[in-house]
């Protein structure tokens, strides 16, 4: 299949960022950290998920909760959390998660919804600290996320703000899985999508607890793909036109 295809499965953005929200936060850019994410984005170059068997696919579930919806205007995130898997496999003990410094004032409806406070994140970890640890614990894995455009203009924003670098990592939109089993409906909601699943909704709007719900949706899923006869991205993403 062409990888303009296969595109349209990936929530992708182009065009200009705007201005670097996160100025004055980290002064002169690391050199060793440009290092470290150029030396990702040549490993990621020598990708073979579409073509890696479903049960030895490795990828990494992640979330972030962030003080809004437009980093070009502003808002930045709060928090990230992780998960790493094997197929359907979730690695509970492998997890990442942490807060991120910040001294914007959150909205009262973001602290509400999130749980987090204002003095959370202004004795939270540094952003350019976050973002590191988080690429070394990511490495240069496929990304998974629901409604993964949010997630990614705002690693976008943030890698390019604070390292000067693309964000290279390809992510997998899981709200594109439910057309397998409802190609009529239009996309759904982490709750939605969860009770379709039959998965149980806890620790919602914590990075971490929607990084978790969301891997037990990839896995649902990659455990269905795989008993109708699929077995890889690619064998994935041709029988998805099919349903156009």
């Amino acid at each position: 299949m062409a990888m303009n295809d296969m595109i349209q499965f990936f929530r992708q953005l182009s065009g200009k960022l705007g201005s670097n929200i996160y100025a004055g936060v980290h002064g002169q850019t690391n050199p060793q950290h440009i290092s470290f994410i150029r030396q990702l984005q040549k490993e990621m170059q020598k990708d073979h998920s579409l073509t890696t068997p479903f049960l030895d696919l490795k990828v990494v579930v992640f979330d972030v909760e962030t003080t809004g919806f437009y980093p070009e205007r502003g808002d930045r995130v709060i928090s990230i959390g992780a998960v790493k898997m094997t197929g359907p496999r979730i690695h509970e003990n492998e997890t990442f998660y942490s807060l991120v410094k910040t001294d914007i004032p959150l909205s009262d409806a973001v602290s509400v919804l999130t749980d987090i406070r204002n003095e959370d994140l202004q004795n939270a970890p540094e952003a350019p600290e976050v973002l590191i640890r988080f690429f070394k614990f990511i490495h240069h894995h496929v990304l998974v996320a629901h409604h993964a455009k949010h997630e990614q203009v705002f690693m976008k924003k943030m890698t390019h703000d604070l390292v000067k670098r693309k964000f290279d990592h390809r992510i997998i939109d899981t709200s594109f899985l439910t057309r397998i089993t409802l190609p009529a409906r239009k996309p759904l909601s982490l709750e939605e999508v969860c009770k379709e699943c039959n998965i149980e909704i806890k620790g919602r709007h914590h990075a971490l607890g929607d990084a978790m719900l969301t891997a037990q949706i990839w896995s649902h899923y990659i455990q269905l793909v795989q008993s109708m006869g699929m077995e890889n991205l690619r064998e994935l993403y041709q029988y998805l036109t099919t349903l156009e």
